[in-house]
């Protein structure tokens, strides 16, 4: 009976070691991604997807992982919820993906948690700094800085020039409302106030006109934007043809570079936006130098932005837990090891774990748009 037992048991261990891991071969291991490559924010999804595609092939250039080969398989959702939690489950449950990667905003990221959490999947790099997706979750690694830190940035920086009238532009939704009360809290600790502020309901369609005559009625010097490039680029235009001669400051949810194309010379000249990672044209720092190089072989053409520059500091991260997990590749193992990543620099910018932290970066510097699209800091 004991060697039946026994026997049994061994089984049951052999069993267990054979379970095949999801999105894990001996040739490859699989990543997952729901971004905009169609219709509004296509630009923005775009280059995450292109910055990560950079690294990875990079990695696969030089024999992959432990002689695996990284995939990234992308599903277009349209900037659209519904089809953002559709291309999740597809991705999880259908496909079975190692990981998620790069998801563009935390409106698209949030609908990916429930199956993130009930399949136990690691969520690297979603592209926001909102505050709900910077609650600590077990799965989920943030690469960068909070929102509430830009906007913190851009308060100081006008505040120490003794500007004292400050308007925001949100989305009035959950995520909208917490840039609102960042900028609030940043202006309350300065004894300061909001002039005025304009509330898009829509954000497939926003009232830019109204947009800017309640932002006016304020009278304010600086205007805090944090909209989709298309729609702050509309508010900036219409403000200026309007007179407005506030400055205006943007967080980095509409991705710098997109805004200063959709922006162009003469209305995006002077604008200032938070940016989470350092210049992709400072190339002082390896990983510029780096980045640089991958991308360029990646679309054929000098193409930079601080978006992809993100994604692919965000892939270089995950490709370093990889790596450290060792061959016996588990979700377990990977996760443990970025949990344990408490100072990794990546050439000239800090990521850094812990088990009950997983908001990796607290970097934010501010970039103008001068006339000429390039960026000063």
């Amino acid at each position: 009976m004991l060697r039946t037992a026994f026997i049994v048991m061994a089984c049951i261990a052999v069993s267990a070691q054979a379970q095949p891991v999801p999105g894990v071969t001996a040739k490859s291991i699989v990543v997952g991604q729901s971004t905009p490559l169609t219709g509004s924010n296509a630009e923005l999804g775009n280059d995450i997807r292109n910055g990560a595609l950079a690294y990875f092939q990079k990695v696969n250039d030089a024999g992959g992982i432990h002689g695996r080969r990284i995939e990234l398989v992308t599903l277009d959702d349209g900037n659209t919820v519904p089809r953002a939690e559709a291309n999740t489950k597809k991705l999880v449950e259908e496909q079975g993906v190692f990981a998620l990667f790069g998801y563009p905003s935390a409106t698209l990221s949030r609908p990916a948690l429930p199956f993130v959490e009930k399949h136990h999947v690691p969520f690297l790099g979603p592209f926001t700094g909102a505050d709900p997706m910077r609650v600590y979750n077990k799965y989920v690694y943030n690469m960068r800085a909070s929102y509430a830190d830009e906007l913190e940035k851009i308060v100081d920086h006008f505040q120490s020039l003794g500007v004292k009238r400050f308007s925001i532009v949100y989305y009035d939704d959950v995520v909208g409302r917490e840039n609102l009360t960042a900028v609030d809290r940043a202006l309350k600790a300065r004894g300061l106030t909001s002039v005025s502020h304009a509330a898009f309901k829509d954000r497939a369609k926003p009232d830019i006109a109204a947009g800017v005559k309640e932002v006016a009625a304020g009278q304010p010097d600086v205007v805090i934007l944090t909209t989709l490039y298309k729609a702050t680029s509309d508010f900036i235009k219409l403000a200026r043809a309007q007179g407005m001669g506030a400055s205006m400051a943007s967080n980095s949810f509409p991705g710098a570079s997109p805004l200063a194309k959709e922006l162009g010379g003469k209305d995006g000249s002077g604008t200032i936006v938070a940016t989470v990672v350092p210049p992709p044209t400072k190339r002082s720092l390896p990983i510029v130098q780096e980045y640089q190089a991958a991308i360029e072989k990646q679309l054929g053409k000098k193409e930079f932005s601080f978006t992809s520059m993100e994604s692919f500091i965000a892939a270089k991260v995950m490709v370093e837990a990889l790596r450290r997990a060792g061959p016996k590749l588990t979700r377990e193992a990977f996760m443990a090891q970025l949990d344990g990543m408490k100072a990794y620099d990546v050439g000239g910018y800090v990521v850094g774990f812990a088990p009950n932290n997983h908001n990796g970066s607290a970097f934010v510097e501010l970039t103008v748009i001068g006339r000429d699209l390039k960026f000063s800091y």
